[in-house]
């Protein structure tokens, strides 16, 4: 098959749709598939790359409680709609298909003989941009041969605007490249219990909820506990505790870090530590931790659940609760063979979530919508956009 990923968060743009698009990409082409990725341009010197073709440049924008990618530039889909007729995709995927304005535009500008399929990553209370325009979205979503949800959380959530069927194809993780036994940083391995939390700055994504918590750890372990954040330091001055209130608790503000580098942190890690506010479908970081063999304390959101089953893969707490997370983290810090039991089994839990075994659901997705030859779509029947909100 030919297949093209239509993406608008790609490296070097940290975050789980990032990594779903690369390593789906990559697995596909070890399949045999031949795999483009379509997607923004982040910087002004990015090199080109085989198999990536990015057109337009990407701009963040605020909602729900975080920065989200949005590509901008003129006519871009006549640009896209060139891509497709140059390349003859048999497939085209979109990755959330009813966001402005990369993958929407792929609606559009898919020929009417390529078969769209749409993987819907988000989960939340409520959409304010899906209830303004749901009766042009409503049209939009038409064109979408398959469409996939990463967990339940995501598929109820869209459900509520778009009826119809959604077959759940979740995130994929590599389970060779974050496993046990990985070289940890051993300038942190000095006897003090190492909390690691990986993640965007987002307010969803907890770190102020971490950082309150953070002074309560310190009191209860008489400050033998490090906390490793890895993720941009925006907002270090806004939320570090005072040294005074740490009780001799450390705290290290690492940044971003390379790929190869991240396993080695995970590996690095006592417990890992996602306190998330909700709005999140599945959690990747999660499965990044589990694969690696670490306890983990998260927020007892519907996306976690998703893969964290309580007291066998790690504790879940109430979010937005930073006393509860300071109790959990202590009484892990305080209990090595809970952490082993833990991360244990959640190991073994993430193994079904390795790639080539995600990929190849992912890949009988492709195939059934191929299968479905009759449906011809007439672009007629499809208004567009004059603008993108």
């Amino acid at each position: 098959m030919k297949i093209g990923i239509v993406t608008q968060s790609y490296y070097p743009r940290p975050g789980g749709v990032t990594e779903v698009a690369h390593f789906s990409a990559k697995e596909l082409r070890k399949l045999g598939h031949e795999v483009t990725i379509i997607t923004t341009h982040y910087t002004e010197s990015e090199s080109e790359e085989p198999g990536v073709i990015r057109i337009g440049r990407n701009v963040l924008v605020p909602v729900n409680g975080a920065w989200v990618n949005m590509t901008i530039g003129i006519g871009l889909r006549a640009e896209l709609r060139r891509i497709f007729e140059r390349e003859r995709f048999d497939v085209v995927h979109a990755h959330c298909p009813l966001v402005p304005t990369l993958p929407l535009l792929s609606l559009e500008a898919a020929l009417p003989r390529q078969k769209v399929v749409g993987t819907f990553h988000a989960a939340a209370d409520s959409n304010f941009f899906y209830r303004l325009f749901r009766p042009l979205l409503e049209k939009r979503a038409r064109r979408l041969d398959r469409r996939m949800a990463v967990s339940e959380a995501a598929r109820t959530f869209v459900s509520k605007y778009f009826p119809g069927d959604y077959e759940i194809v979740p995130n994929g993780i590599d389970c060779a490249r974050f496993r046990p036994g990985i070289e940890p940083f051993e300038e942190y391995r000095d006897g003090r219990i190492n909390v690691l939390f990986v993640g965007r700055m987002d307010p969803r994504k907890g770190v102020p909820y971490l950082c309150k918590a953070m002074p309560l750890v310190g009191r209860e372990l008489g400050g033998n506990v490090r906390f490793m954040i890895v993720g941009e330091k925006g907002l270090r001055a806004r939320l570090c505790p005072r040294p005074a209130d740490l009780r001799g608790a450390e705290i290290a503000w690492i940044g971003r870090v390379s790929p190869e580098d991240l396993p080695r942190y995970y590996a690095t890690a006592d417990i890992f530590c996602s306190p998330a506010t909700g709005q999140e479908s599945f959690g990747i970081v999660l499965l990044e931790a589990m694969a690696s063999g670490v306890a983990i304390v998260a927020s007892d959101i519907p996306g976690y659940r998703t893969i964290v089953n309580p007291a066998r893969e790690g504790i879940l707490v109430p979010p937005r609760d930073p006393e509860e997370l300071a109790r959990a983290i202590v009484s892990l810090a305080r209990d090595g063979s809970l952490r082993r039991e833990l991360g244990e089994t959640g190991r073994k839990q993430a193994l079904r979530y390795d790639w080539p075994v995600v990929v190849r659901r992912l890949e009988s997705v492709y195939r059934d919508a191929l299968d479905d030859r009759e449906a011809v779509h007439d672009p007629e029947t499809i208004p567009l956009t004059r603008a993108c909100p």
